[in-house]
């Protein structure tokens, strides 16, 4: 459910008016004195009870409340939604114990007796039980202590709360629409009919309703407005599609001959061959089979007409009863029964044999109480109070356990919901293979004809496969064409004469203790709540088969439907916890009526809310494959062998046997995993990328630099070689040079006259490109220098100055040094041969460029 909201709410306290003291709560049913009264602590404190609901209040609260089934004491809570049981330790909600008041079918209360030792007197007061039997196939028992009259407390409430006098009096209006407000029906149906006829482009609104511009049409079939007040039908929708050959007076003279006025009208239409699935009740023959109706044998004779080359033809027409024969027959006494083929052209009529709502319920009654006495949280108690003997394995010995599977086949589920499904898939067939009409009906068109019809729908149109289809295919085929969900489900009607029996029966084997040996010798239960007989109401779980039956599908093509077998647990537990508006009353006109739409939330919006949380929630199916299943689903009939449903049928007695529920978690676990590892590789990828991109940018960078720095050490090598070479031809002539990082030199000169070294500095002028040198003997040389020559070299720059055989075009005179030997003409320069010898004439600065 959602999220609770913290809510300040008043609660009245189980405490006798006459008693001041109470009980103090245990954590286990054995630790429980029996003949003692101790005090009791308050164990919730209502100011910060942070689990209930919008507008949830509590009513009523017992403190040292043992929950027999898994042996566990704590608060008991009941609130104006649900049953809420705390464990006495942690305060938390064990779901066992914690049931919606709508879910509960009946409850009863029953004293357990102990029998006392022999020849010891019986002063052991009866232990109090409080027996809750819910339509989601558990039975719980709480205990009580003796003495505090928390029990009657308990139960007079659970009667005024699960038994309201009106239906405003129900949670659903109390809470309002919330956040999960409901958009209108009535556009849903529309666009589903504009789907079904083809005109999926015309979308639906409430001013198209108003208008009654709503009325489109195609070839063969068209939308219908005759019931818009709900005049000729009172549980048909106001909009119903039909075949435009008939018109809407015919349709009101049809609908006189069939039960309730639900004449045949159009469900659903095969868009490829144009046969068509219709729908209707039973027709008023009478006892001699023999009252006929030209407007109704009209209508169902144009459900078979097709057009082939632009000509009208017909085709093969199956009428599907969904009865039994007998049954069929007998109904002829109240008017009833069934079509004949020969007042009906080109027809064939089938009997499926499908049992009716009270068969149903007491199938459904028997294996809940086969799962209740053979699973692990048994009702009767684990506990040594009543078995005295700890665990036994599968209730007993092999003889024992072969009978708990003979009890499972002859609770005859399974059965009906195998001919439910060979039904379906028979109708199916007849539309996909032979593409011949349809007509399903059985008593009054509202509970096996809805079953069948809708899951032939499943069956034929991949869209009701997926999320949004299912929602639509529930809205058309079960809540439009009026099932009658506040009869079938046990809550007050619109008139508030919602006739259920909350009163456990011990007759009617639906959650009393079935006699054994453990139980004989542990003890006596009595029951003290008056009988009542099933037959009295109209509750039946009809809509629950259907859900069962689809589970079935689910389980046979696990690639073919968009949502999960916990979509179906979790969409089941809304409907019958009447949270909801949706499922309330018992037609459309009804929910019109009340308001629903208005005034309560929508169930189809929670489920929505449910689902945004995460892509991977649990109701989406991590194997649909929309493109492996994208056409009808014809099972074999090898194939329609139904299994219990684990997650439904399993959670409550054998919570820990559901093992499809486990690996589907697991599955989902997976899937999370690699979602995230798929996401995780896409980023890492996208940094790879960009990391490839800057290093190729970078590469490119260096591979330029590199270069750069290639040239710059070749300029380099090649200068030091020259640098080398001028370093040692002047020291040939016997001058010392030394070079600054700045470029400048300074030459050190031996004077022939004085023998003392001549020392010279030169420095390059910038702006006439003339080298100026000064020396401390009043001798100095000035030298014009070349521009290119000043920018290359200075050693050349200092040779040039001081060579007195260059040509004023700065050439040299004696280009092979033939300058070095007339060391005698050079004023005062003395050469000195050894350096000259070591220096080799070819030189790289000798050679020509």
């Amino acid at each position: 459910m959602a999220a609770p909201k913290p809510r300040s709410t008043r609660s009245t306290s189980l405490r006798d008016s006459t008693e001041s003291e109470k009980l103090e709560g245990t954590g286990s049913w054995d630790a429980i004195e029996w003949t003692k009264i101790e005090p009791v602590t308050r164990s919730v404190s209502h100011a910060n009870l942070d689990i209930l609901l919008e507008a949830e209040r509590v009513v009523v609260e017992g403190y040292g409340v043992v929950l027999v089934n898994i042996d566990k004491a704590g608060t008991l809570i009941v609130t104006n939604f649900r049953i809420l049981f705390l464990s006495e330790g942690t305060r938390d909600i064990i779901a066992l114990g914690t049931i919606p008041l709508g879910t509960i079918e009946k409850f009863n209360k029953m004293a357990v007796k102990i029998q006392s030792a022999p020849r010891q007197t019986d002063k052991n007061p009866s232990q109090r039980l409080l027996q809750v039997i819910g339509k989601d196939m558990r039975i719980i028992v709480f205990g009580f202590r003796p003495r505090t009259k928390q029990r009657r407390a308990v139960y007079d409430a659970l009667v005024r709360c699960t038994k309201p006098a009106r239906i405003w009096d129900i949670y659903a209006f109390s809470s309002g629409p919330s956040r999960f407000s409901n958009t209108s029906p009535k556009v849903r149906l529309l666009n589903e009919y504009f789907r079904l006829l083809g005109k999926s482009s015309c979308s639906a609104s409430m001013d198209m309703i108003e208008e009654g511009s709503f009325k489109l049409s195609n070839e063969l079939w068209r939308i219908s407005d005759v019931n818009s007040n709900y005049t000729m039908c009172q549980s048909y929708p106001f909009a119903l599609i039909i075949p435009t050959s008939i018109s809407d007076q015919e349709v009101l003279q049809a609908s006189t001959f069939r039960a309730r006025c639900r004449l045949p009208v159009i469900s659903w239409r095969d868009p490829k061959t144009g046969a068509v699935l219709a729908r209707s009740s039973q027709p008023l023959v009478g006892l001699m089979m023999n009252m006929r109706s030209n407007a109704d044998e009209k209508l169902v004779a144009a459900l078979c007409t097709q057009l082939l080359g632009g000509k009208v033809a017909r085709r093969k027409l199956y009428i599907a009863d969904a009865r039994p024969r007998k049954n069929a027959l007998a109904n002829g006494a109240m008017g009833g029964g069934s079509e004949s083929s020969s007042n009906y052209f080109q027809s064939e009529i089938v009997f499926f044999g499908i049992d009716n709502i009270h068969a149903m319920r007491e199938s459904f009654a028997r294996l809940r109480d086969y799962l209740d006495t053979h699973g692990t949280t048994s009702s009767d108690g684990m506990s040594s109070f009543l078995r005295h003997g700890g665990w036994t394995w599968g209730g007993g010995n092999l003889s024992s356990m072969s009978a708990s599977v003979s009890t499972l086949g002859d609770s005859g589920w399974l059965i009906h919901v195998q001919s439910v499904l060979a039904g379906s898939a028979w109708i199916a067939a007849r539309i996909d293979l032979e593409s011949a009409s349809v007509l399903v009906h059985c008593s009054d068109g509202w509970d096996r004809t809805t079953q069948l019809v809708s899951l032939a729908n499943l069956l034929l149109d991949p869209y009701y496969r997926t999320f949004a289809g299912f929602q639509a295919l529930i809205e058309k085929d079960w809540l439009a064409f009026g099932h009658p969900f506040s009869d079938r489900v046990g809550m007050p009607t619109l008139s508030g004469s919602g006739d259920v029996s909350f009163e456990l029966s011990r007759q009617s084997s639906t959650g009393s203790f079935p006699s054994s040996p453990m139980r004989q010798s542990s003890g006596s239960l009595t029951s003290q709540a008056p009988s009542s007989s099933h037959a009295q109401n109209n509750y039946s779980p009809i809509f629950l088969q259907w859900v069962d039956c689809v589970s079935q599908l689910l389980r046979m093509y696990p690639f073919a439907f968009e949502f999960s077998s916990a979509f179906l647990v979790d969409f089941l537990d809304c409907v019958l916890s009447c949270r909801f508006g949706n499922f309330l009353c018992n037609s459309e006109k009804e929910r019109q009526q009340c308001g629903v739409s208005e005034a309560c939330g929508c169930l189809w919006a929670y489920l929505a809310d449910l689902r945004s949380s995460a892509r991977s929630h649990v109701h989406y199916n991590l194997f649909y494959d929309p493109l492996k299943h994208n056409g009808p689903l014809i099972p074999p009939a090898a194939a329609l062998a139904p299994t219990l449903w684990p997650q439904f049928h399993l959670r409550w007695a054998c919570p820990a046997e559901a093992q499809a529920g486990e690996l589907e978690a697991k599955c989902r676990d997976m899937a999370l995993k690699f979602s995230e590892l798929k996401q995780d590789k896409e980023v890492a990828e996208k940094k790879a990328k960009e990391t490839t991109v800057a290093m190729e940018s970078l590469t490119v960078e260096l591979q330029k630099e590199k270069q750069l720095s290639s040239s710059a050490m070749n300029l380099a090598k090649r200068a030091s070689k020259e640098s080398a070479a001028i370093k040692r031809a002047i020291q040939s002539l016997g001058c010392k040079v030394q070079f600054a990082s700045s470029g400048d030199c300074a030459i050190d000169i031996e004077s022939n006259s004085t023998g003392s070294p001549l020392k010279m500095s030169a420095s390059k002028r910038e702006s006439d490109g003339t080298m100026q040198y000064d020396e401390k003997s009043d001798f100095s040389v000035s030298v014009t220098l070349m521009d290119d020559d000043v920018s290359s070299n200075p050693i050349g720059r200092v040779c040039e100055a001081l060579c007195p055989l260059r040509t004023r075009e700065g050439g040299c005179r004696w280009p092979d040094a033939g300058c070095a030997q007339l060391s005698s003409q050079f004023v005062g320069l003395k050469a000195n041969f050894d350096a000259f010898d070591r220096l080799s004439i070819y030189d790289s600065y000798f050679q020509p460029e």
